[in-house]
Protein backbone atom coordinates (compact mmCIF):
# COMPACT_ATOMS: atom_id res chain seq x y z
CA UNK A 1 0.00 0.00 0.00
CA UNK A 2 1.69 3.21 -1.14
CA UNK A 3 0.09 5.53 1.39
CA UNK A 4 0.86 6.93 4.83
CA UNK A 5 0.44 4.47 7.66
CA UNK A 6 -1.78 6.82 9.67
CA UNK A 7 -4.28 7.01 6.79
CA UNK A 8 -5.57 3.52 7.56
CA UNK A 9 -7.22 2.30 10.75
CA UNK A 10 -6.08 -0.86 12.52
CA UNK A 11 -9.29 -2.55 11.41
CA UNK A 12 -8.64 -1.65 7.77
CA UNK A 13 -5.10 -3.01 7.94
CA UNK A 14 -6.43 -6.17 9.60
CA UNK A 15 -9.06 -6.64 6.87
CA UNK A 16 -6.44 -6.09 4.20
CA UNK A 17 -4.03 -8.60 5.78
CA UNK A 18 -6.79 -11.20 6.11
CA UNK A 19 -7.97 -10.84 2.52
CA UNK A 20 -4.42 -10.82 1.14
CA UNK A 21 -4.26 -14.55 1.99
CA UNK A 22 -0.65 -14.95 2.97
CA UNK A 23 0.82 -12.15 0.88
CA UNK A 24 3.11 -9.74 2.67
CA UNK A 25 1.31 -6.43 3.24
CA UNK A 26 3.40 -3.27 3.57
CA UNK A 27 1.64 0.04 4.30
CA UNK A 28 4.07 2.88 3.72
CA UNK A 29 5.09 5.71 1.41
CA UNK A 30 8.71 4.59 1.73
CA UNK A 31 9.54 2.55 -1.37
CA UNK A 32 12.79 1.40 0.26
CA UNK A 33 10.85 -0.81 2.68
CA UNK A 34 10.34 -3.45 0.01
CA UNK A 35 12.30 -5.05 -2.80
CA UNK A 36 10.67 -3.70 -6.00
CA UNK A 37 10.84 -7.19 -7.50
CA UNK A 38 8.52 -8.53 -4.79
CA UNK A 39 5.64 -6.14 -5.45
CA UNK A 40 2.76 -7.64 -7.43
CA UNK A 41 -0.08 -5.37 -6.21
CA UNK A 42 0.20 -1.62 -5.63
CA UNK A 43 -2.57 0.48 -4.10
CA UNK A 44 -2.94 4.06 -2.88
CA UNK A 45 -1.39 7.28 -4.20
CA UNK A 46 1.45 6.72 -6.65
CA UNK A 47 3.03 8.25 -9.73
CA UNK A 48 4.53 6.85 -12.92
CA UNK A 49 8.13 6.49 -11.61
CA UNK A 50 6.99 4.34 -8.68
CA UNK A 51 4.79 2.22 -10.91
CA UNK A 52 7.54 1.76 -13.50
CA UNK A 53 10.08 0.74 -10.83
CA UNK A 54 8.12 -2.46 -10.11
CA UNK A 55 9.10 -5.07 -12.72
CA UNK A 56 6.66 -7.76 -11.55
CA UNK A 57 3.63 -5.56 -10.93
CA UNK A 58 0.39 -7.27 -11.97
CA UNK A 59 -2.18 -4.74 -10.77
CA UNK A 60 -2.20 -1.14 -9.54
CA UNK A 61 -5.22 0.40 -7.75
CA UNK A 62 -4.95 4.18 -7.72
CA UNK A 63 -6.94 6.08 -5.10
CA UNK A 64 -7.76 8.93 -7.51
CA UNK A 65 -10.28 8.85 -10.34
CA UNK A 66 -8.21 11.03 -12.66
CA UNK A 67 -5.17 9.07 -13.80
CA UNK A 68 -4.26 11.13 -16.87
CA UNK A 69 -0.70 11.59 -15.57
CA UNK A 70 -0.32 7.81 -15.81
CA UNK A 71 -2.22 7.07 -19.01
CA UNK A 72 -0.40 9.85 -20.88
CA UNK A 73 2.98 8.26 -20.06
CA UNK A 74 4.16 6.09 -22.96
CA UNK A 75 6.13 3.75 -20.67
CA UNK A 76 3.11 3.18 -18.44
CA UNK A 77 0.90 2.49 -21.47
CA UNK A 78 3.42 -0.09 -22.69
CA UNK A 79 3.67 -1.88 -19.33
CA UNK A 80 1.84 -5.19 -18.99
CA UNK A 81 -0.38 -4.74 -15.91
CA UNK A 82 -3.93 -3.92 -14.85
CA UNK A 83 -4.74 -0.37 -13.73
CA UNK A 84 -7.86 0.52 -11.76
CA UNK A 85 -8.80 3.90 -10.32
CA UNK A 86 -11.07 5.42 -7.69
CA UNK A 87 -13.96 6.02 -10.05
CA UNK A 88 -17.26 5.70 -8.23
CA UNK A 89 -16.15 6.96 -4.79
CA UNK A 90 -16.54 10.69 -5.50
CA UNK A 91 -20.26 10.97 -6.15
CA UNK A 92 -21.37 12.35 -2.78
CA UNK A 93 -18.72 14.99 -2.05
CA UNK A 94 -18.24 16.22 -5.60
CA UNK A 95 -21.97 16.54 -6.25
CA UNK A 96 -22.31 18.60 -3.07
CA UNK A 97 -19.39 20.76 -4.23
CA UNK A 98 -21.00 21.23 -7.65
CA UNK A 99 -24.19 22.48 -6.06
CA UNK A 100 -22.21 24.62 -3.64
CA UNK A 101 -20.72 26.43 -6.63
CA UNK A 102 -24.04 26.64 -8.50
CA UNK A 103 -25.97 27.94 -5.51
CA UNK A 104 -23.26 30.47 -4.64
CA UNK A 105 -23.41 31.87 -8.17
CA UNK A 106 -27.21 31.74 -8.29
CA UNK A 107 -27.66 33.54 -4.96
CA UNK A 108 -24.60 35.82 -5.36
CA UNK A 109 -23.16 34.41 -2.13
CA UNK A 110 -19.54 34.81 -3.23
CA UNK A 111 -20.02 38.56 -3.64
CA UNK A 112 -22.00 38.73 -0.39
CA UNK A 113 -18.94 37.24 1.32
CA UNK A 114 -16.74 39.95 -0.17
CA UNK A 115 -19.19 42.63 0.98
CA UNK A 116 -19.22 41.12 4.46
CA UNK A 117 -15.43 41.47 4.70
CA UNK A 118 -15.82 45.13 3.66
CA UNK A 119 -18.69 45.65 6.20
CA UNK A 120 -21.02 46.63 3.35
CA UNK A 121 -24.79 46.12 3.54
CA UNK A 122 -25.90 45.96 -0.08
CA UNK A 123 -29.06 44.17 -1.21
CA UNK A 124 -29.17 42.97 -4.86
CA UNK A 125 -31.80 44.56 -7.07
CA UNK A 126 -35.33 43.13 -6.76
CA UNK A 127 -35.96 42.97 -10.50
CA UNK A 128 -35.32 41.00 -13.66
CA UNK A 129 -31.82 42.52 -13.73
CA UNK A 130 -30.94 41.08 -10.35
CA UNK A 131 -27.74 38.98 -10.06
CA UNK A 132 -29.69 36.35 -8.11
CA UNK A 133 -31.73 33.64 -9.82
CA UNK A 134 -33.49 30.34 -9.19
CA UNK A 135 -32.51 26.82 -10.16
CA UNK A 136 -36.11 25.64 -10.53
CA UNK A 137 -37.14 25.58 -14.16
CA UNK A 138 -33.59 25.94 -15.45
CA UNK A 139 -31.74 23.46 -17.68
CA UNK A 140 -28.52 21.75 -16.62
CA UNK A 141 -26.17 20.30 -19.22
CA UNK A 142 -24.02 17.52 -17.75
CA UNK A 143 -20.91 16.87 -19.81
CA UNK A 144 -19.87 13.48 -18.46
CA UNK A 145 -22.46 11.25 -16.82
CA UNK A 146 -20.49 8.80 -14.72
CA UNK A 147 -20.94 8.30 -10.98
CA UNK A 148 -20.61 12.03 -10.26
CA UNK A 149 -22.80 13.13 -13.13
CA UNK A 150 -25.49 10.59 -12.31
CA UNK A 151 -25.79 11.77 -8.71
CA UNK A 152 -25.71 15.40 -9.85
CA UNK A 153 -28.60 14.70 -12.24
CA UNK A 154 -30.66 13.18 -9.43
CA UNK A 155 -30.18 16.23 -7.20
CA UNK A 156 -30.80 18.61 -10.10
CA UNK A 157 -34.12 16.87 -10.66
CA UNK A 158 -34.97 17.47 -7.00
CA UNK A 159 -34.30 21.19 -7.53
CA UNK A 160 -36.81 21.18 -10.39
CA UNK A 161 -34.20 21.42 -13.13
CA UNK A 162 -34.31 19.76 -16.54
CA UNK A 163 -31.16 17.75 -17.24
CA UNK A 164 -29.47 17.00 -20.55
CA UNK A 165 -26.59 14.54 -20.43
CA UNK A 166 -23.64 14.34 -22.81
CA UNK A 167 -21.63 11.13 -22.87
CA UNK A 168 -19.56 9.08 -25.28
CA UNK A 169 -22.22 6.37 -25.43
CA UNK A 170 -25.63 8.08 -25.27
CA UNK A 171 -27.43 4.73 -25.11
CA UNK A 172 -26.32 4.40 -21.48
CA UNK A 173 -29.08 6.12 -19.51
CA UNK A 174 -28.88 7.57 -16.01
CA UNK A 175 -31.56 8.47 -13.41
CA UNK A 176 -32.55 12.13 -13.43
CA UNK A 177 -31.45 12.73 -17.02
CA UNK A 178 -34.26 13.89 -19.30
CA UNK A 179 -32.32 13.68 -22.57
CA UNK A 180 -29.00 11.97 -23.35
CA UNK A 181 -26.93 12.86 -26.39
CA UNK A 182 -23.55 11.86 -27.77
CA UNK A 183 -20.39 13.96 -27.48
CA UNK A 184 -20.77 14.95 -31.14
CA UNK A 185 -23.96 16.85 -30.20
CA UNK A 186 -22.32 19.14 -27.64
CA UNK A 187 -22.49 22.32 -29.74
CA UNK A 188 -26.13 21.66 -30.55
CA UNK A 189 -27.24 21.39 -26.91
CA UNK A 190 -25.05 24.08 -25.31
CA UNK A 191 -27.49 26.90 -26.26
CA UNK A 192 -30.22 25.15 -24.25
CA UNK A 193 -28.32 25.19 -20.94
CA UNK A 194 -28.47 27.61 -18.04
CA UNK A 195 -25.83 25.62 -16.16
CA UNK A 196 -23.07 23.60 -17.83
CA UNK A 197 -21.29 21.10 -15.58
CA UNK A 198 -18.04 19.43 -16.64
CA UNK A 199 -17.07 16.21 -14.87
CA UNK A 200 -15.14 14.57 -17.72
CA UNK A 201 -11.60 13.24 -17.27
CA UNK A 202 -8.67 14.69 -19.22
CA UNK A 203 -8.01 12.57 -22.29
CA UNK A 204 -6.87 13.32 -25.84
CA UNK A 205 -10.57 13.50 -26.78
CA UNK A 206 -11.52 15.98 -24.03
CA UNK A 207 -8.43 18.21 -23.99
CA UNK A 208 -9.56 21.76 -24.81
CA UNK A 209 -13.09 20.57 -25.61
CA UNK A 210 -14.55 23.85 -24.31
CA UNK A 211 -13.15 26.57 -26.52
CA UNK A 212 -14.41 29.65 -28.34
CA UNK A 213 -17.12 27.92 -30.36
CA UNK A 214 -18.52 26.20 -27.27
CA UNK A 215 -18.44 29.27 -25.02
CA UNK A 216 -20.03 31.46 -27.69
CA UNK A 217 -22.76 28.85 -28.09
CA UNK A 218 -23.78 29.20 -24.44
CA UNK A 219 -26.44 31.63 -23.22
CA UNK A 220 -25.03 35.01 -22.09
CA UNK A 221 -26.36 34.40 -18.57
CA UNK A 222 -25.33 30.71 -18.36
CA UNK A 223 -22.68 29.56 -15.89
CA UNK A 224 -19.92 27.02 -16.38
CA UNK A 225 -18.95 24.63 -13.56
CA UNK A 226 -15.76 22.58 -13.93
CA UNK A 227 -14.83 19.93 -11.37
CA UNK A 228 -13.20 17.49 -13.83
CA UNK A 229 -9.85 18.66 -15.19
CA UNK A 230 -8.68 22.17 -16.00
CA UNK A 231 -7.28 21.11 -19.36
CA UNK A 232 -10.75 20.46 -20.76
CA UNK A 233 -11.32 24.24 -20.94
CA UNK A 234 -9.19 26.67 -22.95
CA UNK A 235 -8.40 29.11 -20.16
CA UNK A 236 -7.46 32.12 -22.26
CA UNK A 237 -10.76 31.85 -24.14
CA UNK A 238 -12.68 31.44 -20.88
CA UNK A 239 -11.16 34.68 -19.58
CA UNK A 240 -12.37 36.48 -22.71
CA UNK A 241 -15.81 34.92 -22.43
CA UNK A 242 -16.19 36.11 -18.84
CA UNK A 243 -14.83 39.59 -19.55
CA UNK A 244 -16.88 40.16 -22.67
CA UNK A 245 -20.12 38.64 -21.39
CA UNK A 246 -20.37 35.59 -23.62
CA UNK A 247 -21.37 33.70 -20.46
CA UNK A 248 -22.63 34.80 -17.06
CA UNK A 249 -20.08 33.23 -14.73
CA UNK A 250 -17.96 30.24 -13.77
CA UNK A 251 -17.31 28.01 -10.79
CA UNK A 252 -13.88 26.43 -11.14
CA UNK A 253 -12.47 23.74 -8.90
CA UNK A 254 -9.87 22.87 -11.52
CA UNK A 255 -7.78 25.07 -13.81
CA UNK A 256 -4.79 24.69 -16.09
CA UNK A 257 -2.12 25.14 -14.91
CA UNK A 258 -2.44 24.37 -11.21
CA UNK A 259 -1.87 26.21 -8.97
CA UNK A 260 -3.53 29.08 -10.78
CA UNK A 261 -0.87 31.80 -11.26
CA UNK A 262 -1.28 34.74 -8.89
CA UNK A 263 -1.51 37.18 -11.80
CA UNK A 264 -4.40 35.33 -13.47
CA UNK A 265 -7.36 37.67 -14.08
CA UNK A 266 -9.71 34.90 -12.95
CA UNK A 267 -8.86 35.65 -9.30
CA UNK A 268 -10.40 39.13 -9.42
CA UNK A 269 -13.53 38.53 -11.48
CA UNK A 270 -16.76 39.03 -9.53
CA UNK A 271 -18.54 36.42 -11.68
CA UNK A 272 -16.03 33.66 -10.88
CA UNK A 273 -15.65 31.33 -7.89
CA UNK A 274 -12.37 29.43 -7.55
CA UNK A 275 -11.80 26.51 -5.21
CA UNK A 276 -8.36 24.95 -5.14
CA UNK A 277 -9.04 21.48 -6.55
CA UNK A 278 -10.64 20.02 -3.43
CA UNK A 279 -14.11 19.05 -4.65
CA UNK A 280 -13.19 15.41 -4.11
CA UNK A 281 -11.97 15.87 -0.54
CA UNK A 282 -13.89 14.28 2.32
CA UNK A 283 -13.03 12.54 5.61
CA UNK A 284 -14.74 9.49 4.08
CA UNK A 285 -12.33 9.23 1.14
CA UNK A 286 -9.91 6.60 2.42
CA UNK A 287 -12.71 4.41 3.75
CA UNK A 288 -14.48 4.43 0.39
CA UNK A 289 -11.21 3.81 -1.48
CA UNK A 290 -10.42 0.86 0.79
CA UNK A 291 -13.88 -0.63 0.28
CA UNK A 292 -13.37 -0.51 -3.48
CA UNK A 293 -9.85 -1.93 -3.20
CA UNK A 294 -10.86 -4.82 -0.95
CA UNK A 295 -13.71 -5.70 -3.31
CA UNK A 296 -11.27 -5.65 -6.21
CA UNK A 297 -8.73 -7.69 -4.23
CA UNK A 298 -11.24 -10.53 -3.91
CA UNK A 299 -12.08 -10.22 -7.60
CA UNK A 300 -8.40 -10.28 -8.52
CA UNK A 301 -7.78 -13.43 -6.49
CA UNK A 302 -10.84 -15.14 -7.96
CA UNK A 303 -10.06 -14.15 -11.53
CA UNK A 304 -13.17 -11.97 -11.90
CA UNK A 305 -13.29 -8.61 -13.75
CA UNK A 306 -12.09 -5.69 -11.65
CA UNK A 307 -14.24 -2.64 -10.93
CA UNK A 308 -13.16 0.79 -12.24
CA UNK A 309 -10.63 -0.67 -14.67
CA UNK A 310 -8.83 1.98 -16.71
CA UNK A 311 -8.52 1.78 -20.48
CA UNK A 312 -5.06 2.93 -21.54
CA UNK A 313 -6.47 3.86 -24.95
CA UNK A 314 -9.36 5.95 -23.62
CA UNK A 315 -7.39 7.39 -20.69
CA UNK A 316 -9.99 6.61 -18.01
Amino acid sequence: MFTDEHDLSQDQVADLTRLAKGMRVVVSRDADRVDPRDVEILAGWFDAPILLSLPNLRWGQHWAAGVDRLTSDAAVKAKDFLLTNGSGIHGVQMTEHIFGLILSLARDLHNASRRQLAHQWLTPAFSTGSPVWELAGKTMLLVGVGAIGSRTATLAEAFGMRVIGVRRDPTQWAPGVDDMVGSDQLLAVLPKADVVVLTVPLTPATHGMIGEAELRAMKPNAVLINVGRGGTVRKEVLVRALREGWIGGAGLDVVDPEPLPQDSPLWDMDNVIITSHYAGHTPEYTGRAMTLFLDNLLRFQEGRPLLSRVSMDLGY
